[in-house]
């Protein structure tokens, strides 16, 4: 990295933690510390909501996935708007008329206050484990970078989110998202601009999706109704909606968001915003992992992306054999170079036929690197799509842009973790401290909120020490949410459209559905995304079998 890129990430980083915390210093009480004073406008929520959900998982994994497996993974989001409007019809005027903190408030005085405790406890659970794991994703970037060790870096990035998130609460993390969200669009676009300047002069727009069309790159819909598909249009439109609707309906990362709202029109459309621009901004992060894609077509790419397996390998008795592979790799990528551009390729079909076998032949070369990898060294990721953004970044970026777009990163990962780790300190303070120490003055609370935000900073940080890569960081972050959201969804369901049903049927059914779902996943039986279905469903359909069983016992 040169000076340039220095002084472009620390004062980009730097601006966003001093004016977050010099901003939102003061605070009488709760409700300006928890809930920004609810002083915030539609388009604030709105851009506090895309930046929560897009940390650095989404910028570091996303296009590594595209890259590798292609389009597909839009398919994840296609519910997403459809439960936007129910949250928007059903969720935000009930939680704005009881004047909440969090969305578990509203539990207890629908059901008692072992319900509200336990989805909180479940919450608190979840959203802790992905906490750790936003902050180890930039991690790993500045780890590559600088050659730093990781535990380090985490430590780093960990405290300076919590020190903005501590001093200023939810208004500051409010006032740098829309900073942030600012930095991370403009990071998109001038990175999608450069890839195709760096194309070849014969190759346009035009044709770079033709030759992703012909790698099957671009396959958006897959139709199958298989269960152990991760990624098809049915799992998107009811798992993705399941998910979508618990994670913006219940999650208090995201319910805090628009909470701080200046009333209920100013919540509601800020989450239609959100329904507008998530899949076309997702669909943005995914194209630029194929353009990347299309790129190295004409360029060497490396043949493993994490430079440390790389390390590790040639270190290893496997060292001459990975460079055999290399070799190797490196003739299959200049004949596809050489193929590309020969002046009939696109009106071929017989080069089309054989630039796709020598695709298949580059990725078979890839998973024999893999292979060697994991077979040859010891606590080293085999999987690198988490590391092929970074990679292009680094290698391929001039001076000053990658000091941006590794601040688009960091930016990205900054604003999820202090949603997190604000939403985790209010639920500890309002549902668990405050409900059974009710006593105390106003100012006791902010400061109480501000010792819990720092405990769960270190957790957060804790918990990032230890974590390692898991096949995907985008998949890791949706598979733990779905194993717990598809209970806390139920509860919400039969909170909201189930009025005979009491506490006690809704409290055991949530316990049973939780062990239930872990045994589902223990066992890999379907794919992650179903368990939200199948954890809202059984909790809704258990509750009224055992809401019926209790009344019956009573009248007999």
């Amino acid at each position: 990295m040169s000076h340039w890129d220095w002084i472009i990430l620390t004062g980009t980083i730097g601006f966003i933690v001093i004016y977050g915390s010099w901003k939102n210093r003061t605070h009488k009480n709760i409700k300006e510390y928890l809930r920004g004073d609810n002083k915030a406008t539609w388009w604030t929520v709105g851009l506090s909501v895309m930046a929560t959900q897009a940390s650095a998982i989404t910028f570091l994994s996303t296009p590594g996935q595209a890259f590798h497996d292609g389009m597909g993974f839009i398919q994840f989001y296609f519910g997403l708007p459809l439960a936007m409007v129910v949250i928007c019809l059903f969720f935000i005027p009930v939680y704005h008329k009881l004047n909440v903190y969090t969305a578990y408030e509203f539990l207890e005085q629908r059901f008692d206050l072992k319900t509200r405790t336990l989805t909180a406890i479940l919450f608190l659970i979840q959203r802790g484990l992905a906490a750790g794991i936003t902050i180890y994703a930039p991690s790993i970037i500045l780890s590559v970078v600088l050659g730093w060790p990781l535990k380090v870096l985490v430590i780093i990035i960990g405290l300076l989110v919590v020190i903005y998130t501590l001093i200023g609460g939810t208004s500051a993390v409010n006032v740098t998202q829309k900073q942030q969200m600012l930095i991370i669009f403009l990071g998109l676009f001038l990175t999608f601009y450069y890839i195709l300047q760096s194309l070849p002069d014969t190759i346009n727009f035009d044709k770079a999706l033709r030759i992703a069309s012909k790698t099957d790159k671009l396959n958006l819909l897959n139709f199958n109704f298989n269960l152990s598909d991760r990624y098809t249009l049915w799992s998107g439109l009811t798992g993705g909606f399941f998910l979508a609707l618990s994670y913006f309906g219940t999650d208090q990362s995201q319910v805090q968001r628009y909470l701080s709202g200046k009333s209920i029109r100013e919540s509601q459309l800020g989450l239609i915003m959100n329904g507008f621009l998530k899949i076309p901004m997702q669909f943005l992060i995914l194209l630029l992992g194929v353009m990347i894609f299309v790129f190295y077509q004409f360029q060497i790419a490396p043949l493993h992306f994490n430079t440390s397996a790389q390390k590790a390998i040639l270190l290893s008795t496997a060292a001459e054999e990975f460079k055999e592979l290399e070799a190797a790799n490196r003739t299959t990528q200049l004949e596809l170079k050489e193929l590309l551009l020969s002046p009939d390729f696109f009106e071929n079909p017989t080069k089309y036929d054989h630039y796709k076998k020598l695709v298949y032949q580059d990725k078979t070369q890839r998973l024999e690197a893999k292979k060697l990898i994991a077979e040859h060294t010891q606590g080293i990721e085999t999987n690198d799509k988490d590391y092929v953004l970074i990679s292009y970044i680094l290698t391929r970026l001039p001076k000053g842009l990658i000091g941006f777009l590794l601040a688009v990163i960091l930016s990205a990962a900054m604003s999820s973790s202090a949603s997190e780790i604000n939403a985790l300190a209010a639920t500890t303070t309002v549902d668990l401290y405050k409900r059974h120490n009710s006593d105390k003055e106003a100012h006791h609370y902010v400061n109480a909120s501000k010792i819990f935000t720092l405990v769960w900073g270190v957790v957060a940080i804790l918990f990032a020490s230890i974590s390692n890569l898991f096949e995907n960081l985008i998949q890791l972050i949706n598979m733990i949410g779905s194993i717990f959201y598809g209970t806390i969804l139920g509860v919400f369901l039969v909170a909201f459209f189930f009025k005979n049903i009491k506490g006690k049927a809704v409290f055991w059914t949530a316990l049973i559905t939780e062990l239930l779902v872990l045994l589902i996943f223990s066992f890999d039986w379907v794919s992650f995304l179903w368990l939200n279905v199948i954890g809202a469903s059984t909790t809704v359909l258990m509750s009224i079998l055992l809401n019926t069983l209790f009344l019956t016992k009573k009248k007999g």
